[in-house]
């Protein structure tokens, strides 16, 4: 089975650099940043979008439905959440730590990277049991993250470079 991973387009939060655990609509920006990766998904098939509940990446998957197939929604495919770093600016914590999978810093009520992580994994081993061909899912950065993990491993636990940008597109083979 063919998965296209998208993040959703760009948010207030992501211009600010802010942690937020608001559900955001898309900028003006991230409307553009879908209608243009819309064109680009008319030579690629799917039989399903899926999306997390967030209304950033809703939005984005209606914008890119170019082809009209269902959407459906996934609370597996939610961003990490926050938690109580929601509305600081992102460099109040050590990025490259927040994104390593083997740190042992908790930053105050986020939720773990190996329990997020978990969850994502854990969504891609139900899809698997599925008869699609082709799958479209619009998530986030960090389930992008996940998804680097889940198909290529581990490794040195570093994922704060590993997640896609917005609008972008990624695919992989379940």
């Amino acid at each position: 089975m063919k998965v296209y991973i998208v993040r959703h387009g760009e948010v207030l939060h992501n211009v600010l650099g802010i942690y937020s655990n608001k559900d955001e609509d898309l900028s003006d920006s991230g409307i553009e940043q879908a209608e243009k990766l819309r064109e680009k998904l008319k030579n690629i098939e799917y039989d399903i979008i899926i999306s997390s509940p967030l209304l950033r990446a809703k939005r984005t998957a209606n914008i890119i439905n170019i082809k009209n197939k269902e959407i459906m929604i996934d609370e597996q495919l939610r961003e990490r959440s926050c938690g109580n770093l929601g509305g600081q600016f992102v460099v109040v914590t050590k990025r490259e730590e927040y994104w390593n999978y083997y740190s042992t810093i908790e930053y105050g009520t986020a939720e773990n990277i190996k329990s997020f992580f978990e969850r994502v994994f854990h969504f891609l081993d139900e899809l698997k049991t599925k008869e699609y061909k082709s799958v479209l899912i619009v998530a986030h950065s960090g389930v992008s993250k996940a998804f680097n993990a889940y198909f290529n491993g581990i490794g040195d636990g570093k994922f704060l470079n590993k997640g896609l940008k917005n609008c972008e597109i990624k695919e992989y083979e379940l």
